[in-house]
């Protein structure tokens, strides 16, 4: 079986292929795109990964028929596909998807987070991040470098400090009212979560029972002009002008419906209780006879 990278190899290959066929070499084929001349080379020697717009360049600089483009542009989208799968971005463990998170927050003015189940990454505490790390790594069955992960999982919430950045983050009450970790750590977490309210980021929260101005199937990210969504075995990583518009539309109606302020608080206390009952519950020997 061909792995992803066997793939992008295959698909540099006919980059090549096409843009001899033409009768051009390297230099030529980055002036008609307009490109400087190394990048040709890179793209062919899988140094840099091109993009759908590289790729439509690329096919009409070699004057390619628009099925020979398709063609093109949808083996691109499945080594794309292959690439995003949780088992290929995790094969090594967590650590290295948390370093491109880093990356990718640390170079943009602007990240918008939506979650439905859990709470956001930005700003989990380290226990509970621990928690799901373990679970993600016991289900893709990927290797666990969980310290590695959750030290640079924490490293990553300095952006929410960065005066720089505008930060959104809104989560259903469900994120916390589901327990992906013990629920003592749950009610450490809300606490964490209660500190918010006195920074600048924006913090809401969607009650339960709230009549939504539209069904949002997941969560998402909005990472300058990146939306990212995760699924259970991959996870989708767009520039697509049209996906950032519908998402951030998306994003700018669930707001509208949001508890913020004073009423996101009593809703964090509310669920606060209900996690340390829990935890007490659990604390509790069972009785004898019973």
């Amino acid at each position: 079986m061909s792995t992803p990278d066997d793939r992008r190899i295959a698909f540099a290959n006919e980059l090549i292929r096409v843009r001899k066929k033409a009768g051009l070499n390297g230099k030529q084929l980055a002036e008609r795109c307009g490109w400087h001349a190394s990048k040709v080379s890179k793209i062919e020697n899988t140094r840099q990964d091109p993009t759908d717009s590289d790729v439509l360049d690329w096919m009409t600089a070699v004057e390619a028929s628009e099925p020979e483009v398709e063609r093109m542009r949808e083996w691109l989208r499945e080594i794309e596909i292959d690439r995003a799968s949780w088992k290929h971005q995790l094969h090594k463990g967590h650590a290295d998807r948390q370093a491109y998170s880093k990356q990718i927050e640390s170079s943009v003015s602007t990240i918008r987070v939506f979650e439905l189940i859990v709470v956001p990454g930005l700003v989990q505490i380290a226990e509970y991040a621990r928690h799901i790390f373990i679970s993600a790594a016991q289900f893709q069955q990927t290797p666990m470098d969980t310290d590695e992960a959750v030290s640079i999982r924490i490293e990553r919430q300095r952006a929410l400090y960065d005066s720089a950045k505008s930060i959104e983050l809104l989560i259903c009450e469900s994120a916390l009212m589901y327990y992906v970790c013990p629920p003592e750590v749950m009610v450490a977490q809300i606490d964490r979560l209660l500190t918010l309210l006195g920074l600048r980021v924006r913090f809401g929260i969607i009650p339960l029972g709230t009549r939504l101005p539209t069904v949002p199937p997941n969560g998402f990210w909005i990472v300058g002009d990146r939306v990212l969504i995760e699924t259970v075995d991959t996870e989708i990583n767009t520039e697509s002008p049209a996906d950032l518009e519908t998402y951030n539309r998306l994003m700018d109606q669930l707001w509208t419906v949001a508890a913020e302020g004073d009423k996101a608080r009593k809703i964090l206390v509310r669920c606060a209780e209900a996690a340390s009952a829990a935890a007490q519950t659990d604390h509790i020997p069972p009785q004898e006879g019973k």
